[in-house]
């Protein structure tokens, strides 16, 4: 990796790194407030349509986003006639689920979710205006850009939602919350990017990126279909209230758990791409990925387990308890999923879409088998499930990696086996740690958390892991003071 590039790389990083702690925080300091003002039925109801806007939202991006940035040569071209195609393609789906919005309705035996659906169908219109812009930052790995548009747009949208679940909406100021967000993005990458489309449209340069984007839409839909299934089976076989409560869990497992994923998946498919012919190369650049991120990610998801009850009870309230054991499951799904991740980027960066759709299909189909086997005994034998999932779907997402850079399932898990071991001992600690207090009290998880950190960097120095050691190198050279 040439110098220059090597150092664009890491600025991208660096951004990624404060959008994501920046929105991550937002959304966690704005859903926190909204828990309070409002009861899990609302979360419950908006949970219950998550599925269809999400499976709506693929279908509008159709892979063309992806195909933009993984594409060698772009033309304008290409450009022009992915914008109209995603503007066409969010408006037909926006009228479509308008159209069937009262058979939602019935699915679930919610009759308010009609006008729910109905309003909330718009943000598909508005996303559809910003898919060039954005890809367009990813590729040229302005991640500044995307850190002010992110962060601008939480903010607002949660300061919109607060005010209306304050002044009574309720479930209403989430669905405002979503179409907030939307506006003030698709108009700040209007703003903030010099593109603009121009009257051309190429159905050849259109079908030509289809090759790679329909493997990504189609692993995509099933992908979004599947992450959401566990919320539909909730919905139908339990009640709004019970979804609430595992879809806050689930937030909270998804914020910590997605945090650093999100932050290396913007900045390593561009930077695999650009070494996609160079199986060394790749190779060495995954590994240093994963092991930056194992080392991070499992004391993250490990600590959340432990400190679950506390933190739940302090921050949420004692009307949301019966959440705590699904967060605490959740959090080991949570565990490999940037090395889920990492090692798909790579079949991607290769323009293996057909591969990548293949392993989606694969994992999903044991959600289908989890769920069909565990409803019986209800919401906590499906999370137990997932558990078992995660742990599968690793060694499934990992099985063409070794073929195409030669790094196998053993190398990565030796390379990661250090912080997971440094991050089990700082649990096993941090369990064993109570003052005679409330467990909510807000001592009693500020000592665990301080406790944790402490353990689990105290270990990583004094086994001297190499993750900590490049981490340090990066901060120093980024703080370093001229001379």
């Amino acid at each position: 990796m040439s110098g220059s590039y090597k150092a664009k790389t890491v600025r991208a990083l660096s951004w990624s790194l404060i959008q994501e702690f920046s929105q991550r925080g937002l959304q966690l300091a704005i859903g926190i407030l909204l828990a309070r003002l409002l009861g899990p039925k609302e979360f419950g109801l908006v949970a219950m349509l998550a599925i269809f806007f999400a499976v709506a939202q693929s279908l509008v991006e159709s892979g063309f986003g992806s195909a933009l940035i993984q594409r060698k040569e772009l033309t304008i071209a290409d450009e022009c006639s992915v914008f109209y195609f995603n503007v066409f393609a969010g408006s037909c789906l926006a009228c479509f689920l308008c159209l069937v919005a009262p058979l939602i309705a019935a699915f679930y035996h919610q009759s308010l979710l009609t006008s729910l659906t109905r309003v909330w169908s718009v943000v598909l219109v508005i996303n559809s205006f910003g898919v060039v812009q954005s890809a367009l930052m990813v590729r040229e790995l302005n991640f500044k850009g995307q850190a002010v548009i992110i962060v601008m747009s939480t903010g607002a949208s949660g300061a919109v939602g607060l005010s209306l679940a304050w002044s009574g909406w309720g479930v209403w100021s989430l669905v405002w919350q979503q179409i907030t967000f939307s506006s003030v993005r698709a108009g700040l990458l209007w703003l903030l990017n010099s593109w603009r489309p121009r009257w051309l449209f190429s159905y050849p340069s259109l079908r030509e990126m289809f090759g790679f984007g329909s493997g990504m839409v189609a692993a995509s839909l099933v992908d979004t279909l599947f992450d959401n299934l566990y919320s539909v089976a909730i919905g139908k076989l339990y009640t709004p209230v019970a979804l609430g409560f595992y879809n806050r869990a689930y937030t909270f497992q998804d914020l910590a758990s997605r945090l650093l994923s999100a932050i290396a998946n913007r900045v390593t498919f561009p930077v695999f791409s650009q070494l996609q012919e160079d199986s060394a190369r790749l190779k060495r650049s995954l590994q240093k990925a994963m092991t930056t991120l194992a080392f991070a990610q499992f004391p993250l998801m490990i600590g959340l387990a432990v400190v679950a009850r506390p933190m739940v009870l302090l921050l949420l309230g004692a009307k949301w308890e019966p959440c705590i054991p699904y967060l605490q499951l959740l959090c080991f799904t949570g565990l490999f999923y940037p090395m889920h991740l990492l090692n798909l980027n790579v079949l991607m960066a290769r323009g293996r879409s057909d591969l990548f759709f293949r392993l989606v299909l694969i994992r999903r189909a044991l959600v289908v088998v989890n769920i069909a086997t565990t409803f019986h005994w209800g919401i906590l034998a499906m999370v137990w499930g997932q558990v078992i999932i995660s742990v599968l779907s690793y060694f499934v997402n990992s099985y063409y990696t070794k073929r195409f850079i030669g790094y196998s399932i053993p190398e990565q898990l030796r390379d990661v086996c250090p912080y997971l071991t440094a991050s089990v001992v700082m649990g096993i600690v941090v369990a064993f740690v109570n003052l005679p207090l409330p467990a909510g009290h807000v001592a009693q998880f500020a000592l665990k958390v301080c406790i944790g950190a402490v353990v689990y960097w105290a270990i990583c120095c004094g086994f001297r892991l190499p993750a900590l050691g490049e981490i340090m190198a990066i901060i120093r050279r980024r703080t370093a003071v001229p001379a």
